[in-house]
């Protein structure tokens, strides 16, 4: 029997914060639909919100691919930007280099990585200076009521 996968891709553009969380709400749109348990929606969002903000407030682009299958969620974050020096220091609370600018639309308080971190169950980050970073999280359901 074949596992049922389903996939998704979004583009998130840098510095477009007109439409900041779009990608985010479209994400929790969808596991609602697809009737996973509102707990669990509430983490992907929370998490998907966070890797979302962190391409349109430090990079060029990005993409967020979002598999979905029967044993786990999974969001994968590519941007292009200028990639962090030091992700263990970025994932300490308040850690931000975000720019003036952002921090004055209440952006970059140095809670995105943390607040991901805590919201899934896996979390690998990959960053290259000056090429970009690779957010990659996976979180496993508590109970899916029905799935596709």
């Amino acid at each position: 029997m074949e596992e049922k996968v389903l996939e998704w891709d979004y583009e998130i553009n840098g510095k477009d914060f007109r439409n900041a969380g779009k990608v985010s709400s479209k994400v929790k749109e969808i596991l609602k639909e697809l009737g996973f348990d509102p707990d669990f929606v509430r983490r992907v969002a929370i998490a998907s919100y966070e890797a979302e903000m962190n391409v349109v407030c430090h990079a060029e682009r990005g993409v967020l691919h979002l598999t979905i299958s029967p044993e786990e969620l999974r969001i994968v974050v590519k941007d292009k930007g200028p990639g962090i020096q030091d992700i263990e220091l970025a994932m300490q609370e308040g850690y931000s280099t975000a720019s003036p600018e952002i921090r004055e639309m209440g952006f970059g308080a140095g809670m995105g990585l943390p607040n991901i971190k805590k919201n899934v169950d896996k979390l690998n980050i990959a960053s290259t200076v000056g090429e970009g970073t690779v957010v990659d999280m996976l979180i496993k359901p508590s109970s899916i009521r029905e799935f596709g």
